[in-house]
């Protein structure tokens, strides 16, 4: 399914950020005074993901398509709803994770089915296991598969909403949220910067500066320009 967040924006910013940080490191430890220019497209950023999809199509002919939550080699993996009317994701593909959650799920039993003893058995039979989780997962509230999952050492997690994560102790407890004063629109709550250094308090930024808001100190630090200049810049209508 389509991510509901401009992610190849996001994930071009750190590939670029990352690159910037090589470049200037070689520039710097290589003493060679060289700037580089970086190709960061935003394409680019995605198709780097997308782990074995292209090597699997060059040697084996193998064509990934649409998959939604599931994975086609592995299961079972996928959003389930619960009974309260939300959606709990848990990864138990691998053989592990497999039979920690069928203890979590109190179907043992299910590690003795043909269908489902390997790996390839689960994913040949992806939506048989994958509607025993369902089945489990719909009869119980979020909260309570997320407890028996994690008493059980199974990956899982909630889908969230806003509102749950302002209501989070474990991200207040972190520092995950902070408050940005924004000269616009005020004190707004948002994502705390990441990642943070250990030891540290959380960073707090200023909030985007109004449109021009810096302008006679970049003039005047930057360009070296006095109050008449910028005046007579103002008054051609250049600033």
């Amino acid at each position: 399914m389509r991510v509901g967040v401009t992610i190849s924006d996001y994930l071009t910013g750190v590939f670029a950020a990352q690159a910037a940080l090589g470049a200037l490191y070689a520039r710097d430890a290589h003493r060679s005074g060289k700037g580089a220019v970086i190709d960061a497209s935003l394409y680019g950023s995605v198709m780097r993901i997308l782990e074995w999809t292209l090597p699997a199509y060059e040697k084996l002919g193998l064509l990934r398509t649409r998959e939604g939550n599931r994975l086609a080699n592995s299961a079972p993996i996928d959003n389930y709803p619960t009974a309260d009317g939300k959606f709990v994701c848990i990864v138990a593909g691998g053989q592990a994770n497999f039979a920690r959650l069928c203890k979590a799920m109190d179907r043992v039993d299910l590690l003795d089915d043909p269908r489902f003893t390997k790996l390839a058995d689960r994913a040949a039979h992806n939506d048989e296991i994958n509607a025993i989780v369902s089945e489990w997962t719909s009869s119980l509230p979020a909260t309570e598969v997320e407890e028996r999952c994690i008493a059980t050492d199974v990956p899982v997690a909630t889908a969230y909403t806003a509102a749950d994560i302002f209501a989070n102790e474990h991200f207040l407890a972190r520092g995950d949220l902070i408050t940005v004063d924004d000269p616009v629109a005020g004190p707004l709550r948002q994502q705390a910067p990441y990642p943070r250094r250990v030891g540290e308090p959380v960073p707090v930024p200023s909030g985007a500066p109004r449109l021009g808001e810096h302008t006679d100190e970049v003039l005047t630090e930057l360009l070296g320009l006095s109050p008449d200049d910028i005046r007579a810049l103002r008054d051609e209508g250049v600033v």
